[in-house]
């Protein structure tokens, strides 16, 4: 039976708005999820109660309505292809199903803690809430989110990549402080509820025998889809391509050390609870935010790699793939072999640094200590576009690895802080 629905949605969105007295009026397909893992539709539903009015009204952040009002809504439903040939520890496979549970949990139980000063869309109904339910059996193994439709109030998406301009830009650097800073104050005490890496997840699940309710209730314990212990097939790789520059730079060890910069870069980077670590988006893109119509304020989604790690990971991937190169560097053709920070890439730091810090003492994160994670952020982004494909401000990310690789500062720095 939940094959079977998985390929209606209308009847996933009339059975899940039932659960808070309200109709479907509408389902529109917007589009497929990457690989064919589901489809995400635009629901428009009516409240049949005006209790069910008020509460949609004030999720929506809406004026009070009555009973007939209708509001904007989005449905992902999650239905993996099903003769795919993949095992059932494939790890691409296994990312994406564990991706899809992540983003049900910070959508119910993370961002009714972040406060309005955050945009996120607030969730209405999941799957994963529907204990007790009568449709709890009908709707059993599909994974489905009801969601408040962000678009009419931005309405702008973000575009392809390298595609935001200076307004939109730094609009999203205090989305992010914001985020990550708020995130400084929710995380838990203890590390065991979060996710592991695909396979040990799955391992860690098996031998427990426990399913779902022991595990998979948290996000990620390391934020995000390109770490290298979830990548190891394509460092290894990169450390046999004689053709790449990156596979001595980054892949051979170090004078009198064991590990790679690489490996060194990872392993500083992997989450252990430190002060500075918070919640981060994981896939940080253009792609993934909507702003309004002057770009004044955004609201990204997609939230399917949430998990702890440093915010400067989030910022590798945003400067290097969206945006503009002039908003790096001031003159940039053609690019030296080795750059140094920048004044433009500076400002955009600066300009994230200081509102992460906005209720909080300067030395709680100092910026010459922010400054070495944003170096080594960058040599781990690096490592994956070199073993995985390079696209955005490329020449930029490269210039700026290499001069940090060959930083003998940052380069002591890293051995004193992956020695122990």
């Amino acid at each position: 039976m939940a094959a079977s629905l998985a390929n209606d949605p209308e009847h996933v969105a009339r059975i899940m708005l039932s659960w808070h007295s309200l109709d479907l009026v509408s389902c529109e397909n917007l589009q497929t999820l990457w690989a064919g893992y589901g489809r995400i539709c635009a629901i428009t539903a009516r409240a049949t109660t005006d209790e069910a009015a008020q509460h949609l009204s004030k999720l929506c952040g809406v004026e009070p309505r009555a009973a007939g009002a209708t509001y904007p809504l989005i449905l992902k439903l999650i239905s993996p292809p099903g003769n795919n040939g993949l095992g059932q520890e494939d790890e691409g496979h296994l990312r994406k199903m564990l991706s899809y549970e992540v983003e049900q949990t910070f959508y119910s139980d993370v961002v009714p803690l972040l406060g309005d000063g955050i945009v996120v869309a607030k969730s209405l109904a999941s799957t994963r809430q529907m204990k007790g339910q009568k449709s709890e059996a009908e709707l059993g193994g599909l994974l489905a989110t009801l969601m408040v439709d962000l678009s009419p109030r931005f309405p702008v998406p973000g575009g392809k990549r390298s595609a935001l301009n200076r307004t939109q830009v730094q609009s999203s650097l205090e989305w992010l402080a914001r985020f990550h800073g708020r995130s400084w104050g929710l995380l838990p005490d203890s590390l065991d509820r979060y996710l592991l890496p695909p396979l040990q997840e799955h391992e860690r699940r098996r031998q427990q025998c426990t399913g779902n309710d022991a595990f998979g209730r948290g996000l990620w314990l390391n934020g995000g889809y390109t770490y290298l212990s979830t990548r190891q097939g394509e460092y290894a790789s990169l450390a046999r391509d004689a053709h790449s520059e990156w596979s001595s730079l980054m892949c051979q060890p170090w004078p009198g050390c064991s590990m790679s910069v690489a490996e060194m870069a990872a392993f500083f980077l992997s989450p252990r609870g430190r002060p500075f670590e918070s919640y981060i988006h994981g896939d940080v893109k253009s792609e993934n935010l909507f702003t309004t119509e002057n770009g004044d304020e955004v609201a990204f989604f997609d939230f399917q790699y949430v998990g702890l790690g440093l915010g400067v990971c989030d910022l590798a991937k945003l400067f290097t793939c969206s945006v503009p190169l002039d908003m790096l560097v001031e003159a940039y053709e053609p690019l030296p072999e080795r750059l140094a920070m920048g004044d433009g890439e500076r400002r955009l730091l600066k300009q994230y640094h200081d509102s992460l810090l906005w209720d909080r003492q300067p030395d709680f994160y100092e910026w010459a200590t922010f400054k070495r994670h944003w170096e080594t952020a960058l040599v781990d982004w690096c490592r994956f576009q070199a073993s995985w494909g390079f696209w955005g401000n490329t020449e930029w990310l490269e210039a700026r690895v290499r001069s940090i690789i060959d930083n003998n500062e940052w380069r002591d720095w890293l051995l004193r802080n992956t020695s122990t």
